[in-house]
């Protein structure tokens, strides 16, 4: 379809004040406002009509091919089709008729696009040309001076295509965003800018269908703010007409606020007002049915976008109390899982435990039976006369005396176990001589180790002053003692080696810096520990072979024993063996009670 080329706007000075000499004609037509199907939705007249012309009323609600003539049944469709896609203004020539004659018409449709480039609304503006049957012309060449009807058309159309762009920049603004608060702040701001208004609010009805100012717009004049306050009680009136009516409602001087224009709308989705928003100006401003027209469809669009940001509210909190409540339920699972996973593996350790006690009894009273029926036996044996002579009866007496002092050091290691259980054992700390203290060491085992053909060894560093370390005597001995057993029990070949090694790092220990440590390894070439069984040596009531046990007798008692005692005077004891076969290696930490003077690095034997 061609279309004729465009014709001078009502904007245009040629168009509208032809002026003296001008050989332009006046401008007669009308600007009508369609719907995207051409229908006929208002009707303003452009400069004086004939009386030839009748009303347009019945207009309204027609299709504008129903009361104009165009080329053919399909230009209107066509031409409305080309504006979706083509998104440009359009000249239709068409035909008016009115009785017996008609008049030539040149239609410009405008296309108003929504926020998401769709087809909203169109401006037509309707241009006469000429009317057929009259014997005189309607141009008269003579200067003719617009009138006010001229002015009324010229300025509605000024206006649509100002306000269209505006509008439909807040139409975008708040159907872009699903935040209440901005879709009730960018309306009132894109309003009151628009409108020069006074003030512009926007009303949100609680679910007391009370009225609270949720956004507002202040102009220049310094008025108090209504922010988050109920609609003054003289205005709720305004509310009441807006909410009975589908359009805007203008009340100009009213009562509540006589020196102003109110222009009150209800904001709906789905027949159903959510809103309300209230335009304040000047009393002398003049509102025109174009601008009331369109505050009502942006209204819509408002009331709209309103329900959609009240439902994404509502469901966005439905969503995080729903999270909230699923990450309840996971953490009571998990705390379920973690309970139950707590109750198995305290069940678990209540039967290893109980296990181990009673193979820890089951071994203890074998040793405690051991030497006690060694003392009863050779008691026995004394008191039935059976000795051949007293040097055989001293024997005997003597024996007895090994057994029960055996029998002694059994019964001070469970004593000691159930006093660092407890937490009552008391150790007094003080300066203890190293080389004294593995003097004495080495008087109780070297017979024993000698006796099994093994070597005994130690090693300490050479030092211009003794090497003097923070613990107590007794229980360092005690340790020692049962290190070195340990190491003799267990070794067949080879022999036992200790030795010593000063630290200079310093030591923070219940509140005092102490100079250094020393670390003290025992180590052994017997028949060492499998790396999967090391764990259990430092467990209470724990042996790491029952077998084992039977064969080489003990408690296994003495490395928990030690490891307790030696984190008492602030050291640590530590378990190192390749495997079974490879010999075994316990070191220990003591604190330094002051730094030695270094003479070598190298161990040398101790001075006898």
């Amino acid at each position: 379809m061609n279309f004729p080329d465009p014709l001078p706007g009502p904007t245009s000075p040629d168009a509208g004040d032809p002026g003296p000499g001008s050989s332009l004609p006046p401008l007669f037509g009308w600007t009508v406002l369609l719907d995207p199907q051409g229908r006929v939705e208002s009707v303003q007249p452009m400069g004086s009509s004939p009386p030839l012309v009748g009303s347009t009323a019945s207009w309204v609600g027609r299709r504008l091919s129903e009361v104009t003539a165009f080329p053919s049944p399909d230009t209107l469709s066509q031409a409305l089709t080309t504006l979706q896609t083509l998104s440009q203004p359009l000249q239709l020539p068409g035909r008016y008729p009115s009785g017996s004659h008609s008049i030539d018409m040149v239609w410009v449709l405008h296309p108003l696009l929504n926020p998401r480039g769709e087809l909203f609304k169109v401006a037509a503006m309707g241009y006469w040309l000429n009317v057929h049957g009259l014997t005189e012309t309607l141009y008269n060449p003579a200067p003719v001076v617009t009138n006010r009807g001229e002015e009324t058309a010229a300025h509605s159309y000024i206006q649509l295509q100002t306000y269209s762009p505006r509008l439909a920049q807040i139409t975008r603004n708040v159907r872009w965003t699903l935040d209440l608060d901005i879709i009730q702040q960018q309306t009132v701001e894109g309003l009151g800018e628009l409108f020069a208004l006074d003030r512009c609010v926007v009303c949100g009805i609680s679910p007391t269908q009370t009225t609270v100012i949720a956004a507002e717009y202040l102009g220049p004049n310094s008025l108090a703010s209504w922010l988050g306050q109920p609609l003054p009680s003289l205005d709720q009136a305004h509310l009441e007409a807006a909410a009975r009516q589908a359009g805007a409602v203008l009340l100009v001087a009213p009562p509540s606020q006589p020196g102003q224009a109110i222009v009150a709308v209800a904001t709906r989705y789905q027949g159903q007002v959510n809103g309300f928003i209230l335009l304040y100006s000047p009393a002398n401003r003049s509102w025109t049915d174009l601008e009331l027209g369109l505050i009502t469809d942006l209204a819509d669009q408002v009331g709209t976008a309103i329900a959609h940001a009240r439902v994404f509210s509502e469901s966005h909190t439905l969503a995080i109390k729903l999270q909230q409540a699923n990450a309840s339920l996971l953490e009571k699972q998990r705390e379920s899982q973690e309970a139950r996973r707590q109750a198995e593996e305290a069940r678990r350790q209540a039967e290893e435990a109980s296990r181990l006690k009673s193979e820890f009894l089951a071994n203890t009273s074998h040793e405690l039976r051991t030497p006690l029926n060694g003392m009863i036996g050779f008691l026995k044996l004394v008191l039935d006369g059976m000795a051949d002579d007293p040097a055989e009866q001293q024997e005997f007496i003597e024996e007895a005396h090994k057994s029960a002092l055996h029998l002694l050091n059994l019964i001070n290691d469970v004593l000691d176990l159930a006093k660092i259980e407890a937490g009552k054992m008391q150790i007094d700390m003080g300066p203890v001589n190293l080389r004294e203290l593995l003097g004495d060491l080495e008087s109780f085992v070297r017979p024993q180790a000698e006796h099994k053909g093994l070597y005994f060894k130690i090693l300490l560093p050479a030092t211009r002053d003794a090497i003097t370390i923070n613990g107590n005597y007794q229980r360092l001995l005690q340790v020692l003692l049962n290190l070195v057993g340990n190491a003799n029990k267990f070794t067949h070949e080879g022999g036992v080696t200790i030795s010593a090694e000063v630290k200079p790092q310093k030591v923070d220990y219940q509140g005092k810096t102490w100079p250094g440590s020393v670390k003290i390894s025992v180590a052994d070439t017997g028949i060492g520990v499998s790396l999967e069984k090391q764990d259990r040596l430092f467990q209470t009531f724990s042996q790491v072979d029952g077998e084992r046990t039977r064969q080489y007798g003990g408690s296994g008692l003495g490395l928990a024993i030690s490891q307790r005692l030696i984190e008492a005077m602030g050291g640590t004891v530590h378990f190192i063996s390749m495997g079974e076969g490879l010999g075994s290696t316990v070191t220990f930490t003591a604190l330094l009670y002051q730094e030695p003077v270094m003479i070598d690095k190298e161990p040398v034997y101790p001075a006898s």
